[in-house]
C-alpha cells in the first residue's frame, strides 16, 4: 500500500497528517476482506472460499465488509505513517471518533494525529565540563573500599549509659503501624539517625527519647503525579529498645589474617587497589557516560516535561523495574517490604526517575538535531548484524513493516550525540574519596 501524507503540526504539540490511500489499494483491501470472510464462515449452498461478494452483503451487511477492511486499511496505515514521518508515536495515533468508511473505487483520505516527543533546545550547546575520579586508584580509595570492608566485621553494642537519644545515633525501635505506616513496622528495627532510612521529621521525632519510652511519631510525605501534587500523613507508635553503639574491629596483622588472608596491612591494601584498578577499567566509561548526559540535561531549556511525553517514560521505567523484579524472581511486595517502603513512594520515586530520563533523552535529542546527526541505511543494516538474530535482513524488515524502525534510529542518533559529549567533554580530575573523607572528619 503507498500512502501519501501531508503533515503539520498542532497548537499543543502534535503532529496532524492528512493520509491518502489509493483506490486501488483501497479495492484490493475491500477484496481481501471478502475472501477472508469467505474462507472464515460457512454459507449453505457454498464451498469455504468460493462465496459470491452478493451472498456476504446479504448474510453479513455491506457496511459490516466496509467497516472491517476500514480497521484493516488503519492497521496498515499506522506502520507506514510511522515510518513515512519517521516519529515514534506516544501512545496510539488517534484517527478520530467519526472515523468514516472506505468506499470502493475511491480515494480514502483520513486524518490522524499523533503525539510526539517535544523537539526542545539547550541553553546552549557546548560540551559540558565534568569531574571524575582519577583512572589509577588513589589512597583515600583504598582506604574507603577497607573501610567497607571492616563494617562488615561492624558489631552494634548497647549503650549502658542511661540517656535520651541524639541527633547522630544508632537506635533500636519496635514500630507499630497507627496510620498508613504499615511498611514501617517492625521489631528491632535498626535505624542510623540523620542517614537515608527514614524522613529527617521522624528522626527528629525520637530525639531526647530513653530506654523503654514510647511515643507517637507523625509525618506527611508528598507526592508527585505528573503536574498534581498530594501528601500523605503516617503516624507510628515507636518504643525505643536501646541505643547502639558501632564497634570496628581493629585492623591487627593477626585480624588480616582470620579474616582476609593476608600477612600484613599493606598486603591488604595491595589487594584492594587491584581489585580497584581493575573495576575502574569496566565502571569510568560509565560514570563519564552518566555525568555528561546529567550535566547535558542540566541545559535543557524546559520548565516541565509535557504529560504525554512524561507519561510513555514512566510507563516505560515501570516496565522495566517490573521486568526486571521478575528476572529475579521476586515481587513488588516483597521489594518493598525488604526496604520499608511504601507503594505512594515507590510511584513517586519511579516518576522521579522518569522525569529525568525524559528531560536527558530530551537533551542528547536537541545535541543530535544541532549536530545535524543522521542514521544511513547501512547504519541501521549494521546495527542489525549486530543484534544476534538468526536473520538480520529479515529482522530489518520485520522492523520497517512494523513501523518500529523510527524507535530503532531515535536510539542510534541519541548514541551518536552522546558519545560525541563524551570525546568533547572537559574533565577534571578529581579525588572525591578523599573529599568525602574530609567531610567526614
Amino acid at each position: 500500500m503507498n500512502i501519501q501524507v501531508a503533515t503539520e503540526k498542532t497548537d499543543d504539540g502534535k503532529l496532524l497528517a492528512k493520509v491518502t490511500v489509493p483506490a486501488a489499494d483501497v479495492d484490493k483491501a475491500i477484496a481481501a476482506t471478502y475472501a477472508d470472510i469467505a474462507r472464515r464462515y460457512s454459507f449453505q449452498g457454498f464451498r469455504k472460499g468460493h462465496v459470491p461478494r452478493p451472498v456476504i452483503d446479504g448474510m453479513i451487511g455491506r457496511d459490516a465488509v466496509l467497516g472491517e477492511t476500514t480497521n484493516t486499511v488503519l492497521g496498515q496505515v499506522d506502520p507506514q505513517l510511522c515510518e513515512e514521518l519517521n516519529v515514534v508515536p506516544l501512545g496510539e495515533i488517534s484517527y478520530g471518533d467519526d472515523v468514516q468508511p472506505v468506499v470502493g473505487g475511491q480515494d480514502y483520505v483520513v486524518e490522524a494525529t499523533i503525539a510526539v516527543r517535544p523537539e526542545c533546545e539547550l541553553t546552549d550547546y557546548d560540551a559540558p565540563a565534568i569531574d571524575m575520579p582519577p583512572a589509577e586508584p588513589t589512597e583515600a580509595e583504598v582506604d574507603e573500599q577497607i573501610d567497607v570492608l571492616q563494617g562488615y566485621h561492624a558489631t552494634f553494642d548497647d549503650v549502658e549509659e542511661d540517656r535520651e537519644v541524639a541527633a547522630d545515633d544508632i537506635v533500636s525501635i519496635d514500630v507499630e503501624d497507627v496510620e498508613n505506616a504499615a511498611a514501617f513496622a517492625g521489631e528491632g528495627r535498626m535505624l542510623d539517625m540523620g542517614g537515608a532510612g527514614m524522613p529527617a521529621e521522624f528522626d527528629e521525632q525520637l530525639v531526647g527519647m530513653r530506654k523503654g519510652e514510647s511515643r507517637e511519631v507523625a509525618w506527611t510525605e508528598k507526592h508527585a503525579h505528573g503536574e498534581h501534587e498530594h501528601e500523605v500523613a503516617h503516624k507510628v507508635k515507636v518504643t525505643l529498645v536501646a541505643i547502639k553503639q558501632r564497634n570496628v574491629p581493629e585492623l591487627t596483622e593477626e585480624f588480616i589474617k582470620e579474616s582476609y588472608g593476608f600477612d600484613s596491612v599493606e598486603q591488604l591494601r595491595d589487594a584492594v587497589r587491584q581489585e580497584l584498578a581493575t573495576d575502574k577499567t569496566y565502571t569510568l566509561p560509565n560514570v563519564k557516560e552518566n555525568r555528561v548526559v546529567a550535566a547535558v540535561a542540566e541545559k535543557l531549556d524546559l520548565d516541565e516535561v509535557p504529560e504525554d511525553y512524561q507519561n510513555s517514560v514512566y510507563t516505560e521505567v515501570l516496565q522495566e523495574f517490573l521486568q526486571q523484579l521478575q528476572r529475579q524472581g521476586t515481587t513488588v511486595d516483597a521489594y518493598l517490604q525488604a526496604r520499608g517502603v511504601d507503594f505512594e513512594s515507590f510511584l513517586a520515586d519511579v516518576r522521579e526517575q522518569a522525569d529525568e530520563r525524559a528531560r536527558q533523552s530530551l537533551a542528547l535529542d536537541a545535541v543530535a538535531r544541532h549536530l545535524g546527526l543522521e542514521v544511513s541505511e547501512d547504519e541501521l543494516a549494521e546495527e542489525f548484524g549486530k543484534s544476534g538474530v538468526e536473520d538480520p535482513e529479515a529482522s530489518l524488515k520485520e522492523f520497517r513493516d512494523a513501523g518500529r524502525l523510527p524507535a530503532v534510529r531515535e536510539a542510534l542518533l541519541r548514541n551518536k550525540a552522546l558519545n560525541w559529549l563524551v570525546e568533547n567533554a572537559t574533565v577534571t580530575e578529581v579525588d572525591e574519596a578523599a573529599q568525602r573523607r574530609a567531610d567526614a572528619e
